[in-house]
């Protein structure tokens, strides 16, 4: 795709972004690298903390400038609340406060539904109450905010969506079976291409950074805590997980084209 439409790649995978972890992030090689320019791969140190607000910091530039540039940023990873900051630019919700959060934490989870309910029944509504996060996340904005979650989500939907006609994107669709049958040809490739060093050798690394999938699962087997083979199955079904995760996803961002493969 970039191409044929001169167009340069940016990286919108979480775990891409950083150094050191190449081999279980499924980097882009540097034969593939060198077809046409790549951006944001390897750019911070495993140390450092990042989330779809930081990200957004980085790529606004990147991508202005390869506009600039007369190029077309062809933006490329599977993290889809990345994508959705780019995209979107992040809901206009208050932030976490962390003495709220551990008020609402200390309560029982039918008190915190009836209180929801009584502030917000639409947003009560729509909300999956046995999800304790869930709830507390939105008894959380309507407290802070002094109004409702569900006002402040569907006004940021509404303006959104004049944006979203605008925008053009492709989700690559495989079936079922195809799809586990790669995800474990790739996590056993991942196992023999050095996946187990790189993990051995980090240290220090970033709370958002140990959530790259291979990193808990290569540890324990560094430790002996598991064989090989317990590793690769459960590498595999934590994959799985995260591709069904993102499948529901992305069937929700309707300016999404789907291409079956």
């Amino acid at each position: 795709m970039a191409e044929k439409l001169d167009g340069e790649i940016v990286n919108a995978d979480a775990f891409q972004l950083y150094r050191g972890l190449e081999v279980i992030s499924a980097a882009p090689s540097e034969c593939e690298k060198s077809q046409v320019p790549h951006h944001l791969y390897g750019v911070l140190e495993p140390s450092t903390a990042a989330d779809a607000g930081s990200y957004l910091q980085l790529a606004r530039p990147v991508i202005a400038d390869v506009q600039a540039r007369g190029k077309t940023p062809i933006i490329a990873g599977g993290s889809g609340l990345y994508l959705k900051f780019l995209t979107h630019g992040p809901a206009p919700l208050p932030t976490a406060d962390v003495a709220l959060r551990a008020q609402l934490e200390a309560r029982p989870l039918a008190d915190l539904v009836a209180e929801l309910e009584a502030l917000d029944p639409v947003e009560a509504a729509r909300t999956a109450l046995q999800n304790r996060r869930f709830v507390s996340r939105a008894l959380e904005i309507c407290i802070l905010s002094g109004g409702q979650a569900s006002s402040l989500r569907d006004g940021w939907q509404a303006q959104t969506a004049q944006l979203a006609a605008h925008l053009r994107g492709y989700v690559i669709q495989r079936g079922r079976p195809d799809l586990h049958a790669r995800i474990a040809s790739r996590t056993h490739a991942m196992l023999e291409g050095g996946a187990i060093a790189e993990v051995a050798a980090l240290t220090g690394v970033s709370t958002n950074c140990e959530k790259a999938i291979g990193v808990r699962e290569i540890r324990a087997l560094v430790a002996g805590e598991i064989d090989r083979a317990t590793c690769e199955e459960r590498i595999n079904a934590a994959t799985r997980q995260y591709a069904k995760r993102q499948e529901s996803w992305f069937r929700r961002e309707l300016w999404l084209q789907p291409i079956p493969m």
